[in-house]
C-alpha cells in the first residue's frame, strides 16, 4: 500500500508515515542541543581556566566545584552547581582534560617485578597531629605489600625502606617499577632513559635488580602500588592512630599488613590468598647479600666551639677535644655517628625538626670539671640532673658541705665521669651504697663499683698427695715449756 493511501485511511501525515515504515519509535527528538544561557557569559572565562590547567600539575588544577566558586567570587554568578558541573564536563571531554584511557589487562610473571612508591598520611604522635611519609612496596603478581613509615622522604630513609622491604619479603624482586623520584633520579632523558642518582645506584647494583621508571605524570603505570596508599589510609589508619613514635606506628602498620595478607583480591580467577600467592614467588626472588649495604650519608662538619656539629640543621655534641676540628658525619635513618681518623668518637639517635640540640653530657665533664663554676648553669647538666636519681643529689650536697663548694661539685664531677665505663645502673647502686656506708667520696664510689660484681674468695681444700712434699708435709707439735729454759735460773 502507498504511503499516501495510508496517511488517508488512518489521518497521520505522510511524515509521520514515513518514520513508522523506517522502524524509528515515533517520539520528540531534538535536532540541536539547546543552549545554556547563564553559562553563554562566562563560558570564554571558564575556557581560559581550563585551557590554562593544561600546564599546571595534574592534581592542583580546577574541579567543577572550585570553577563554580571562582564565578560566584569574580563574576557574580547566578546559576546553579549543577549547571556548572555539566558544562565544565563536557568542555573537558572537549579540551581533552577528562579523557578516560583504555589499558590493556596484565597478566604478572612470578616473582619478576615490585612497584614503589611513597605516599603520606596523618597520624597522632606524642599528642600532636603529624603527617608522615609512607615508604609503599608491592608484588605485582601476589600483591602482598609492605609499608613503613618516616619522618621524611629522604634517600636513606628510601633505600632503608627497601632494605626492610627485601626483609620482609624474603628477597629482592628482579624488577622495581617507580615514579621519576628525585631520591632515584637525577635527570629525566628521552623515552626510558634516566640518569640515576648515584646513590641510587649503587644501590641497585649491590641487590643486583632492575629499576624501571614510568613515563612523567602517568601513576596508573603503577596502579597497584598507588591503591595501595589509598586503601592504607583509609583502612590501616582510620581513625587517625594516636602512638608515641614511630616505632610504634610501624609495629601498627605491620600488624595491619600481615592481616592485609590473608585477603583474596577481586577479580583474579584463582581464590587463593595474597599470602598463598607470595608463597609460589617467595623462592624465586633474589637473594639478599649476607652483609647488608651501607646506608649512610657521609657529609664533612666542623665542631664549633660548644663542642657541637649541625647536620640536617639540627646539632650534635661530641667530646671536648676535638672542638675546632673537621670531622665525618655519618648520618643513618635513626642514628648520626661521627669520626675522627676513622675513630668514633660520638653518636647520637637523629632528630628530625629545626634547631633541635642532641647532647651528651658526658662529653661536656671534662669542660666541667675545668671551670666549675659553669656546673649549675651547664645546659648538659642541667637537662640530665633534671632525670638523674634523688641519691646523686644527696651526694652532691654532702660533699659540698663537707669539703666546700668548688672541691666538692669537682668531687661529684668525678663520680659522673666514671659514667664512661660503667652502665648507670651500677653507679647508681654505689652511689647509694656509699650514703648508707658514710662513705662520701669518689674513692669510694670506686672500690664498690670494683667489689660489686667479685665474687668472695674461698677457700679449697686439697686432697693428700696431689701435690708430694706440700699436701703430705707433716709437723710436729712442739712442747713450749722447753723455752722456759732460758729463762734465768732455769726456769725456778
Amino acid at each position: 500500500m502507498h504511503r499516501r493511501q495510508i496517511a488517508k485511511e488512518t489521518g497521520h501525515s505522510r511524515i509521520t508515515i514515513r518514520k513508522v515504515l523506517s522502524g524509528l519509535e515515533p517520539k520528540y527528538r531534538r535536532n540541536k542541543e539547546p543552549g545554556c544561557a547563564v553559562m553563554d557569559a562566562v563560558g570564554p572565562v571558564v575556557e581560559r581556566w581550563l585551557k590554562d590547567d593544561l600546564t599546571e600539575p595534574r592534581k592542583q588544577r580546577h574541579t567543577a566545584h572550585r570553577i563554580y566558586t571562582r564565578l560566584l567570587e569574580e563574576h557574580e554568578f547566578t546559576g546553579a552547581e549543577s549547571t556548572v558541573g555539566r558544562w565544565v564536563r563536557e568542555q573537558k571531554i572537549r579540551l581533552g582534560l577528562k579523557i578516560t584511557e583504555a589499558v590493556v589487562p596484565l597478566d604478572p610473571e612470578v616473582a619478576q617485578e615490585a612497584e614503589v612508591d611513597w605516599g603520606s598520611a596523618w597520624v597522632g604522635m606524642s599528642g600532636e597531629r603529624q603527617q608522615v611519609k609512607l615508604f609503599c612496596m608491592r608484588s605485582r603478581y601476589s600483591g602482598k605489600a609492605f609499608m613503613r613509615a618516616y619522618p621524611w622522604e629522604r634517600q636513606e630513609m628510601f633505600l632503608d625502606g627497601h632494605i626492610r622491604a627485601f626483609s620482609f619479603y624474603g628477597g629482592a624482586f628482579p624488577v622495581l617499577v617507580y615514579d621519576n623520584l628525585t631520591v632515584a633520579v637525577r635527570r629525566i632523558l628521552r623515552g626510558k632513559a634516566r640518569i640515576e642518582q648515584e646513590r641510587f645506584t649503587a644501590f641497585r647494583s649491590y641487590h643486583t635488580f632492575q629499576a624501571r621508571f614510568c613515563n612523567p605524570a602517568q601513576g596508573q603505570e603503577k596502579g597497584g602500588v598507588e591503591g595501595l596508599v589509598g586503601f592504607a589510609r583509609r583502612n590501616f589508619l582510620v581513625p587517625i592512630p594516636e602512638v608515641k613514635n614511630f616505632d610504634e606506628l610501624n609495629e601498627l602498620l605491620l600488624a595491619r599488613l600481615i592481616e592485609h595478607g590473608e585477603r583474596r583480591i577481586q577479580g583474579r580467577e584463582d581464590s587463593r590468598t595474597i599470602n598463598e600467592r607470595h608463597d609460589e614467588e617467595h623462592a624465586r626472588l633474589l637473594p639478599i647479600p649476607e652483609r647488608p649495604f651501607e646506608n649512610t650519608k657521609t657529609v664533612g662538619v666542623r665542631i664549633s666551639r660548644y663542642q657541637t656539629a649541625q647536620v640536617d640543621r639540627n646539632r650534635y655534641s661530641v667530646p671536648t677535644a676535638y672542638v675546632g676540628r673537621r670531622l665525618w658525619a655519618h648520618v643513618g635513618c635513626e642514628q648520626v655517628s661521627f669520626y675522627a681518623d676513622q675513630k668514633k668518637v660520638a653518636e647520637h639517635p637523629r632528630v628530625f625538626g629545626n634547631s633541635k640540640w642532641q647532647i651528651d653530657p658526658l662529653h661536656y665533664l671534662d669542660l666541667v670539671s675545668q671551670r666549675i663554676a659553669s656546673f649549675e648553669s651547664a645546659r648538659p647538666i642541667r637537662q640530665w640532673r633534671s632525670n638523674w636519681h634523688g641519691d646523686y643529689e644527696v651526694m652532691l650536697q654532702t660533699l659540698r658541705r663537707r669539703h666546700g663548694e668548688a672541691r666538692g661539685t669537682r668531687e661529684f664531677v668525678g663520680i659522673l665521669q666514671l659514667h664512661r665505663s660503667y652502665p648507670s645502673d651500677r653507679i647508681q647502686e654505689a652511689v647509694s651504697e656509699a650514703l648508707r656506708c658514710q662513705t662520701y667520696n669518689l674513692d669510694s664510689v670506686k672500690h664498690i663499683l670494683v667489689r660489686q660484681h667479685q665474687s668472695p674468695a674461698v677457700a679449697i681444700m686439697l686432697e693428700a698427695g696431689l701435690m708430694p712434699g706440700i699436701t703430705d708435709l707433716r709437723i710436729d707439735s712442739t712442747d713450749v715449756g722447753r723455752y722456759n729454759s732460758l729463762l734465768a735460773g732455769g726456769g725456778q
